[in-house]
């Protein structure tokens, strides 16, 4: 799949696989090893943003992918994202669907929402969101067959 299809077509909580592929590098090899793994990869895909104008810019349509977290004792301190563009020449393929009944939790309202954690069902993204505090989160219940056309139910939390 093409990065605009990922845009186009993956619901947010998906997870996307991306490759240019390369073949992976031996191990020993770690600056090799370090500028494959840079354009090969997977994570969860939290963001979408449209494609905008600041003065005479044109930023084409691009969307996030959160690739892991750092930290102990269940407190993350650190988390990396990775950001493509829609004319991205990697490859990319939707390897897991968020499954029916679980719950995002969108940090907002809207389509300039970022998800911030996938709920196995609604008690579930409640109990996290209680603990966590964004003060303008919305609940956001997956359907069977949902893509980014499925309907929000703009519940506020």
């Amino acid at each position: 799949m093409s990065a605009q299809s990922i845009f186009d077509d993956a619901p947010l909580g998906a997870i996307v696989q991306f490759s240019d592929g390369a073949a992976r590098p031996p191990a020993r090899f770690k600056k090799k090893l370090a500028a494959w793994e840079n354009h090969n990869g997977r994570g969860r895909l939290v963001r979408k943003a449209s494609a905008r104008t600041v003065g005479s810019y044109t930023s084409p349509a691009s969307f996030s992918l959160h690739l892991s977290g750092y930290g102990s004792s269940g407190v993350v301190v650190l988390k990396v994202f990775k950001t493509f563009s829609v004319d991205s020449a990697l490859t990319f393929s939707v390897v897991e669907r968020p499954a029916p009944g679980s719950v995002r939790v969108l940090d907002r309202l809207g389509e300039t929402g970022e998800l911030v954690h996938l709920g196995c069902n609604r008690a579930d993204a409640e109990t996290w969101l209680k603990s966590h505090g964004y003060p303008d989160a919305v609940l956001d219940e997956v359907i069977e067959g949902d893509g980014v056309a499925a309907s929000r139910d703009g519940r506020a939390a």
